[in-house]
C-alpha cells in the first residue's frame, strides 16, 4: 500500500503511527517524527536537528489544523476584480440582493423582484461586472497534507491538478513499499491480467482542472488545453496507466461519493475472483480543498465552520487548539472537516502473491454495496447501510466463526462529525451488534485525525486498519470529550486514547451522499495466512516465507530512503509510446513491444457455438 494523507505517508504505516504516536515505543516515536520531518522538508538529509523542536513542528503541521491563509470561502479573486464579456444580445439574470456589487455599473438596469432578489438587465455590447469584495472566511480548518510537502515538486509535473500529482506520488509509494519490481511483475503476466481502478468523487476542481475551466470566462483568464481532460474523475487511473505503470490492461473508476474508494476496491476484487486479472492497483486521490468546494459543503450545513464551533463550545474566539479538534465523531458536533488524501493498494490473487513472496498486509474478501431506496433528501442517510454492514458481519461469522466476530473484530466508522451521522451510523452499528450478540464493538473514527477526504475516506480507513493489524492498536477518537446523548452507544466501545486490540477482522464503513453505502471486510495478516495454508498447504506457505525475505529487504530499503526524504516517483512521460503499426497481430494473440508476454485474445464464450450454416460449413 502507499499514499499520503494529513497524517503522513501511508507506506511503512507512517500515517497510522502518527495517530497513535504517544503510545509507541521511544524508537518508533523518534523514527516517525524524523520521517515526517524529512517529508515536510524541516530537515535536510544528515541534519541533526533538535528532537523537541522537530516534534513540536510535526505535531503542529500535521492532521486537522487551522489553515494559515484561511481563504477557503473567498471567491478566489481579488476584491473588485472586473470581468468583461462581449454581448451580442441583451443579458438578463437574477441575483440575490447581497450579491450585488457595491458599485453598480452605470449600464445595469436593476429591477426588484422581492425583498431578497433583483433582476439585472445588461444591454448589448460589452458587459463589465464588478465582482463583490471577498467574503470573510467562515471555515478556517482543514486537513491538508503535512505542511511543506508538495508532490508536484518531486517529478516533472507541468500544470497538473493537485489530485493527479498526489496520485503519481501515492502509486509510486505503493510500488516502492511492495518490494517487488514492477517490470518483473509485468513481464511474467499477460498484460491483460493487470488492471487499474482509480478515481475520486468530484474530479479535479482546482485551477489546473475543471475549477479553472469553469471560472475562466468570468475571471478573464485563458482556458488551457489541459483543464478539460485533466478534470475528469477517472483521471487518476489514466495517469497511472500512461505515466506510472504503462499498463494496457483493464482500467476505469467507479464514483460513489464518499464510498468511491470501496467501489473501486470492489471492482478489483471482482476481477481477481473471476480470474480476469491477477494484479490490480486500486486507489483514489482527492484534493477538494478549494474555495468553491468548501463553500458548497458549508452551504449544505455539512462543515464545521467558525460560527458552529463557537456555538458548540460557547466561545467568542477560536484558537489553533479549537480548530485542531473541529471534527468530533460521535460527540456533540457541528460538521466535518474537509481533507485531501490519496491511497493506493496492490491486490494480487493468492497464488501469485505466494509465488512472488509478497508481503501480505491482509485480505479483503468482499465489499458490499447497497443503495437507500426512496429518499426525501438526496444527501440524507438512508437504509442501505444496514444491509451492507449486515452482509459484512455475516461473512466474517461464516469465515471465522461467531467468537471472532464478537470479540476480535472492530468497526472503522464513516464517522464524519455531523449530528446526523452520529445518530444514524451508530444506530446501524447497534442494530447489527444486537443481531449478532455483540456487547462491546470497538469503534475507530479516523476523520477525527485526518478529516474527510471525500472519495478517499475509506482508503484512509483501510490504511489505518492495516496499521492496527501491524501494531496491535486501535486509534482512539481524541476529540470525543463525551459520547453525545443521541448516539446508540450501548453495544459500542468508544475511547479517546489508543487501545491495544488483537484483531482478526475490521469493517470499513462508508455512507456517501446520494445513498452510496458500502462496507468492506478486511482480514488480518494472521488470519489470511491461515486461510492460505488451508487452501494451498503448509509447503506452499513455507516456500512463500523463504521468497518473502528478499522482498522484505527491498521494501525495507525503500522505506529507509523514504524516511530520509528521498523520493523518486515513477513518472515516465513520453517513454515507450507505441503505435498500432508496431504490434504483431495474430488471430489468438497480440505481441506488444516492451511486454514479455503476448496479450491473449481468448474470451470466455457465454453462449457456446451457435449451430448456423456458417458453423456447419467450417466444421
Amino acid at each position: 500500500m502507499g499514499g499520503i494523507n494529513p497524517a503522513g505517508r501511508t507506506s511503512g504505516h507512517q500515517a497510522f503511527r502518527r495517530t497513535v504516536l504517544d503510545t509507541l515505543p521511544a524508537d518508533q516515536q523518534r523514527q516517525t517524527v524524523q520521517g515526517l520531518a524529512a517529508l515536510m522538508r524541516l530537515v535536510e538529509p544528515g541534519d541533526t536537528a533538535d528532537a523537541d523542536r522537530l516534534r513540536d513542528a510535526v505535531l503542529q503541521h500535521t492532521l486537522v489544523r487551522r489553515n494559515a491563509s484561511a481563504d477557503f470561502n473567498g471567491p478566489g479573486l481579488p476584491a473588485n476584480r472586473q470581468a468583461s464579456l462581449a454581448l451580442d444580445a441583451p443579458l438578463e439574470f437574477t441575483l440575490r440582493r447581497r450579491q450585488l456589487p457595491e458599485q453598480l455599473p452605470s449600464h445595469w438596469e436593476v429591477r426588484e423582484l422581492d425583498r431578497k432578489r433583483v433582476t439585472v438587465r445588461v444591454p448589448e455590447g460589452e458587459f463589465n461586472a464588478l465582482l463583490p469584495d471577498a467574503q470573510t472566511p467562515r471555515v478556517k480548518a482543514a486537513a491538508e497534507l503535512p505542511g511543506g510537502f508538495d508532490p508536484a515538486a518531486l517529478y516533472r509535473s507541468v500544470h497538473h491538478p493537485r489530485g493527479l500529482s498526489m496520485a503519481v506520488f501515492g502509486a509510486s509509494d505503493c510500488l516502492g513499499a511492495s518490494g517487488i519490481g514492477w517490470e518483473h511483475l509485468r513481464d511474467r503476466l499477460d498484460p491483460d491480467q493487470v488492471a487499474v481502478y482509480a478515481g475520486n468523487s468530484i474530479g479535479q476542481l482546482d485551477d489546473e482542472g475543471w475549477g479553472g475551466l469553469l471560472k475562466s470566462l468570468v475571471t478573464g483568464q485563458r482556458t488551457t488545453s489541459k483543464q478539460m481532460p485533466l478534470g475528469y474523475g477517472q483521471m487518476p487511473a489514466d495517469f497511472l496507466n500512461a505515466y506510472v505503470l504503462g499498463s494496457i490492461g483493464g482500467t476505469g473508476a467507479a464514483l460513489g461519493a464518499c464510498a468511491s474508494f470501496l467501489y473501486n476496491l470492489r471492482l478489483g476484487i471482482d476481477d481477481i475472483r473471476a480470474g480476469r486479472r491477477r494484479v490490480v492497483m486500486v486507489g483514489t486521490a482527492d484534493a477538494p480543498i478549494t474555495p468553491e468546494v468548501i463553500e458548497g459543503f458549508r452551504a449544505m450545513g455539512a462543515l464545521a465552520d467558525d460560527a458552529g464551533l463557537k456555538a458548540l463550545d460557547a466561545l467568542d474566539v477560536l484558537t489553533d487548539a479549537d480548530y485542531q479538534r473541529a471534527c468530533r465523531p460521535f460527540a456533540r458536533n457541528c460538521g466535518f472537516t474537509m481533507a485531501e488524501s490519496c491511497q493506493f493498494v496492490m491486490l494480487m490473487d493468492d497464488s501469485l502473491a505466494l509465488e512472488e513472496g509478497a508481503e501480505i498486509l491482509g485480505a479483503v474478501p468482499e465489499v458490499f454495496v447497497n443503495a437507500d431506496g426512496f429518499k426525501r433528501s438526496i444527501s440524507a442517510p438512508g437504509i442501505g447501510n444496514y444491509i451492507t454492514l449486515g452482509k459484512s458481519a455475516a461473512l466474517v461469522r461464516d469465515i471465522l466463526g461467531e467468537t471472532a466476530l464478537r470479540e476480535r473484530s472492530f468497526l472503522h466508522a464513516h464517522g464524519t462529525g455531523t449530528p446526523k451521522n452520529r445518530t444514524t451510523e451508530s444506530h446501524v452499528f447497534d442494530e447489527i451488534a444486537r443481531a449478532h450478540g455483540i456487547s462491546h464493538w470497538p469503534v475507530a473514527a479516523i476523520k477525527a485525525f485526518v478529516g474527510h477526504s471525500q472519495g478517499s475516506a475509506a482508503g484512509d480507513q483501510l490504511a489505518s486498519a492495516l496499521g492496527s493489524f501491524a501494531h496491535g492498536m486501535l486509534p482512539g477518537i481524541p476529540t470525543l470529550d463525551a459520547v453525545a446523548d443521541d448516539v446508540y452507544a450501548e453495544r459500542l466501545g468508544f475511547s479517546r486514547t489508543p487501545v491495544p486490540f488483537d484483531a482478526d477482522a475490521g469493517f470499513l464503513n462508508a455512507k456517501g451522499f446520494g445513498g452510496n453505502n458500502a462496507t468492506g471486510v478486511v482480514l488480518s495478516p494472521r488470519v489470511t495466512e491461515q486461510l492460505l495454508a488451508k487452501r494451498h498447504g503448509q509447503a506452499a506457505i513455507h516456500a512463500w516465507k523463504d521468497r518473502r525475505e528478499s522482498v522484505r529487504e527491498a521494501a525495507a530499503d525503500y522505506l529507509e530512503r523514504a524516511d530520509a526524504g528521498h523520493y523518486q516517483p515513477r513518472y515516465q512521460f513520453g517513454e515507450a509510446v507505441l503505435e498500432g503499426t508496431e504490434l504483431k497481430v495474430h488471430a489468438d494473440r497480440i505481441h506488444v513491444p516492451g511486454y514479455a508476454q503476448p496479450v491473449s485474445l481468448h474470451a470466455d464464450n457465454p453462449f457456446g457455438r451457435l449451430n448456423t450454416r456458417d458453423s456447419e460449413e467450417t466444421s
